[in-house]
Parts: structure tokens; sequence; C-alpha cells
């Protein structure tokens, strides 16, 4: 074999984790190579789109405490590349005063100190305007919140990895990963090795897994991403302090309603529902369930009367889901060299930075920057004997 077909570590998945991941080895001078299946750039995934929320705004300390170094490392790329992927408006989190998601996480930013104000329904109107806040609701903002450029940072992470030296091959779909010392990753246009392999490939991971005899208890949904035309233009940008939000619980739903300013595409605000239909990866576009875009329908009418109810734009991505929504950041259980990063379960895309390094610390058989306990495959011990 050439020495052109051998590598120190093959990651398979070019969404934002995978892209990452290839960066941090690169930036250690790791002979690395970064396989897509589909030609890049796609909408085939979980990583596509112009924008994400960034957040410091969790139920769990473990996340909070991984987004303060993820901001830096956030900025430390928009430093190299000289790009802006980053803007500071705020986060509001709303949710019913004595509800448990919303307390966990007023109680998590006033614990680490982050940056926050509370509102209520006396002063709220004079903060957001736009909103109409329910009642026996109280409201939080995370003032360091804001918005990813997400699309741009996907083109310049892997922009980045290229100048690194790092090799970048899409449309090439893995068929097959052989274990070993050095790992044997065939594909449908050639064959690799390498000392160590991380997948990172997002609805697709169980299907790679397979010929590991390793099946996760992952879930894949469809989102109707959605956007709503403002009756007013302009009156939800960013100029008019309008910022990202989420709702923890109400009425409507258990699930969390999200949005973000109209500042993405001009007069149109996303607002999307945290949860799809289940889907297959490869025949997306079949799940046509409409019962999420009923329920955003019915919140805009309740809170946000300077929109039309109506979607003007649907898109569309997938989520992962693990059963407890935390990821998957370990090593394959039988064989060490062989790392897995999935189940991001809808809100991975802000830690894209932090898991590229902590998966490439795996994957060099470093000791982890942050416990990864949460984030271990042992934890489904009970559910994956009924899959495999």
């Amino acid at each position: 074999m050439s020495a052109e077909m051998e590598y120190d570590c093959i990651v398979i998945g070019a969404g934002v984790q995978g892209s990452f991941t290839a960066y941090q080895l690169a930036k250690r001078n790791k002979k690395t190579l970064l396989l897509e299946q589909f030609i890049l750039p796609h909408t085939r995934g979980s990583s596509h789109g112009p924008t994400r929320i960034i957040r410091k705004a969790y139920t769990q300390d473990f996340y909070t405490h991984m987004m303060e170094e993820c901001y830096m490392l956030w900025a430390q790329l928009e430093k190299e590349a000289g790009v802006k992927l980053y803007r500071q408006t705020g986060l509001l989190v709303m949710g019913p005063e004595n509800s448990n998601n919303y307390q966990l996480i007023k109680n998590t930013l006033q614990r680490n100190k982050i940056p926050m104000m509370t509102l209520t329904r006396d002063n709220f109107s004079q903060h957001i305007p736009q909103m109409k806040l329910a009642e026996g609701y109280e409201a939080v903002v995370d003032i360091t919140a804001g918005v990813l450029y997400a699309d741009r940072a996907l083109s310049t992470v892997q922009g980045q990895f290229q100048r690194l030296g790092g090799v970048m091959r899409d449309k090439e779909m893995v068929t097959d990963i052989k274990p070993g010392t050095v790992v044997t990753v065939s594909t449908n246009a050639g064959v690799y090795r390498a000392k160590s392999v991380v997948i990172t490939a997002g609805p697709w991971a169980n299907k790679l897994l397979t010929c590991m005899g390793l099946q996760l208890p992952l879930e894949v949904v469809k989102i109707n991403v959605c956007y709503w035309k403002e009756k007013v233009p302009g009156s939800h940008n960013m100029k008019q302090r309008f910022p990202c939000f989420i709702v923890t619980e109400g009425e409507e739903s258990d699930e969390d309603i999200y949005g973000l300013p109209s500042n993405e595409y001009p007069g149109l605000v996303k607002i999307c529902y945290h949860m799809g239909s289940k889907t297959d990866p490869d025949q997306r576009d079949s799940q046509t369930d409409r019962s999420d875009i009923d329920i955003l329908q019915s919140f805009i009418r309740r809170h946000l009367p300077g929109l039309i109810p109506e979607p003007a734009v649907v898109e569309h991505c997938m989520y992962t889901l693990t059963p407890d929504r935390h990821f998957v950041l370990d090593c394959h259980p039988n064989y060490r060299n062989i790392v897995i990063g999935a189940g991001f379960s809808g809100h991975g895309f802000k830690f894209g930075p932090i898991i590229g390094k902590l998966l490439c610390e795996l994957s060099l058989g470093q000791e982890p920057s942050y416990d990864l306990s949460a984030f271990q495959i042992r934890r489904f011990q009970a559910q994956m004997k009924s899959v495999l």
C-alpha cells in the first residue's frame, strides 16, 4: 500500500464534530484524513444551516463548564481565520417559575456566576416588547449567549484543517471498517489504514458500528426548521434587541421551543420545536409529519403577535438522540483505537470545538480534558442488550 493511503488518524463524517476533530489532530501535526459520504457542502445531515444558538444556559453544570472553554476556542478560530463566527444577542430563557427545567437553568447560571438578568411579568415588556410572557412564567437572560454562523463556521474549520495539511475527501462512503492495531477503512473509492479512527457520522453512526458488532440506542428524528414572517419588517432583528430564546415547557408542549432573530433571513424569524418524528436518514424526505408545526403556530399566536402564524419557509435537518439526551464521547468497548462521537441530540453544534478536542485526545490515547463519565457507552448497557 502506498504511503499516501496511510494516516495517523481517519475521521469519518465531516459535520461540525468530525471537522473540529480533524482540525485538532492536524494542529498536533498528525497526518489526518477526513472522509465524507456526500459532496460538500451538503444539507443531508445535522450540521448545515446558517445559524445556531450558543449559550451557557444549561440544566447541568458540566455543559456550562465545557462552554466556558468553548467560547475561547470559537474566538481562537475566528482570530486564526480572520472570520466572524459569533454575534452576542443574549438568550432569553422562559418557563413556569416553579418548573423543574427552568429552575435548574436559572440555578446553573447563578451558581456558575454567568452574567444574567431576571425578568418578571412586570418588567418583561420593557425589555422584550415583541413577545408576551405567559401568566405564571418567569424569564432569565444569559447575557453572554448569541448566534453562531453555522455554515460559515463549518467551512472555516474545514479550510483551516486543509491549510494545516489535512486531507479531506468528500463523496466517499465508508463500506467497511476492520479493527486492529492498524485500522483498515474501505470506501467506495479506496482503502485507507490508520493508527486510530474517529466515527462522527451523525445519523449514520450505527450503520458504521454494525460491522464492529456494536449498536448504540440512537434514535434519528427529522426536524422541521421553520421561519415565520414579520408583520413589520425588521421588528424582530438584533437591532431591535430581539434575542435568541428558549421556552423550556408550556401549554403547547413539554419540549423546548426555541428561536433566533430575523437577521438570518431578513424579515423571517427562525422558531423551531426541539423534537421531530422518527426517520430513516436515507429516506428523510418521506417523513412528512407536521404536528410540530401545529404546536409552533399555537405558540406564535399566543406569544408573538408580530409574526404571521404560518411558516413562510420550512427547511429540514436531523437530530440523533440518545435516551438521556447526553452525547456519546467514548472508545469502542473492544477497540480502544476506534473512537465514537455520536448522539448529539440537537444541542451539540455549539460544542464543536471542545468535542473536537476531546475526541482528538481519546484518539491519541491521552487523558481527556474533562470528566467524560456522563458520555460513556456503558451507561446504555441495559438498552444495548436489547438491540445487539
